[in-house]
């Protein structure tokens, strides 16, 4: 028997209404924001994530899908959406023509990593992006959405919060660090030996356990911000505590990305195990230049939705639309005629074979419809049709024409 790759699976069932509720509830508050839908390709060239997820990263690193594809290119399956829409942006050649661009998007992604509870090989993102809006009440108002988005979906989390400086700062602290790390000596992880080479301040995201303790004394980015970072991450607080929303600063929070600059912000759940993060995002105003695209500012973030799926609070589920079935051969016909003209205006359920009514109804049960209604010989005769309502337990036979 064939199966389903390792860490690719299947959405059925319960999981789909789960999985089509999260998306449903992310889109209307992404469109409440003024964002608009971007469909990108699931394949792209590998050099767009190398040049912005970047060599350092262990997505570009270890986990990507990536293949020579019968043209002689060399291609992958998207690991993250981020790179994507930019380069949309830029092809479409929307970073020359100014102005502010919104868009959110949903879709598969792609990740050779080892599949666990929530994390697995093809997952799902929903993520949004902004461009050409420099002030940090942009990066403020993203926070807000994930969180509208999650308090709508019934999740609770905690807010971690940091800001990773700019050109101006960060090559300064990054000698800081440096020269910390190497002092470590021998201690620290073969990853993180590599990264000092590539992206030094991603050592404080590893996961390594000898490692972290090794960092505790870091110098923290915090502290050696310049003057424009620092007022701005002042400012973002001071815009989240207007507005209700509660944070924790987390001075070690770099994101797994290394296109990130100023804030960087983490939504995280205590009740998903070690992996706790389930939101996150943050500036990144050179990743369009890195692209070869015009200078722009622009922030943004992505949810996994595997990770949300059981977190999810489900609204009640209510009764909705029409089942109607056939008690007899010669009725299926007009049953189907009947259903094609109802699904006009609701939602409708057939059943192209013939049963008694018991059978109908655990039918029309399952489906969840708010109408059981069955045709058999005598309604033929008559020229109606036997309705129940299975929320009021109620019936009663009506003209068909009336139905």
């Amino acid at each position: 028997m064939i199966k389903s790759l390792r860490g690719m699976n299947d959405i059925l069932s319960e999981d789909y209404e789960r999985f089509t509720h999260f998306i449903d509830t992310a889109t209307e508050i992404a469109k409440k924001y003024g964002y608009h839908f971007i469909e990108t390709p699931l394949l792209e060239e590998t050099a767009l994530f190398k040049r912005s997820v970047g060599e350092s990263s262990d997505i570009v690193g270890k986990e990507m899908y990536q293949f020579i594809d019968k043209g002689d290119n060399d291609v992958c399956l998207r690991p993250e959406g981020t790179a994507g829409v930019v380069r949309a942006f830029i092809q479409k050649k929307l970073d020359k023509a100014g102005g502010v661009h919104r868009f959110f998007y949903h879709g598969p992604m792609f990740r050779y990593e080892r599949p666990q509870k929530g994390r697995l090989r093809e997952f799902h993102q929903f993520g949004v992006e902004s461009f050409g809006v420099e002030s940090v009440y942009e990066d403020a108002t993203m926070i807000m959405m994930v969180s509208d988005i999650l308090k709508k979906l019934g999740i609770g989390y905690r807010l971690q919060l940091n800001s990773l400086g700019d050109n101006n700062c960060m090559p300064d602290y990054r000698n800081k660090l440096v020269k910390f790390v190497q002092e470590c000596g021998e201690g620290i992880c073969e990853d993180c030996v590599r990264r000092l080479d590539t992206n030094p301040i991603r050592v404080l995201d590893c996961k390594n356990g000898s490692c972290q303790t090794l960092y505790e004394g870091a110098p923290k980015l915090i502290n050696s911000l310049c003057q424009n970072c620092d007022d701005d991450f002042e400012s973002l607080k001071k815009i989240l505590d207007n507005n209700g929303v509660a944070y924790e600063i987390d001075t070690n929070l770099v994101r797994g990305l290394d296109y990130y600059s100023k804030t960087a912000f983490e939504f995280v759940s205590d009740n998903i195990g070690s992996q706790s993060a389930i939101a996150g995002g943050g500036r990144y105003d050179r990743l369009v230049e890195f692209l070869d695209g015009k200078p722009t500012p622009a922030v943004g973030f992505a949810m996994g939705i595997e990770r949300l799926m059981e977190l999810i609070v489900m609204p009640d589920i209510t009764r909705d639309g029409y089942y109607i079935g056939a008690m007899d051969d010669e009725a299926i016909d007009l049953v189907i005629k009947l259903t094609q003209d109802k699904r006009k205006t609701d939602k409708t359920t057939v059943d192209y074979k013939a049963k008694n009514l018991q059978k109908h109804l655990k039918a029309a049960d399952k489906v969840n419809a708010k109408f059981c209604c069955v045709i058999g010989s005598n309604e033929i005769k008559n020229g109606t049709i036997w309705v129940k309502n299975l929320e009021e337990k109620t019936e009663e036979v009506i003209d068909m024409k009336e139905f």
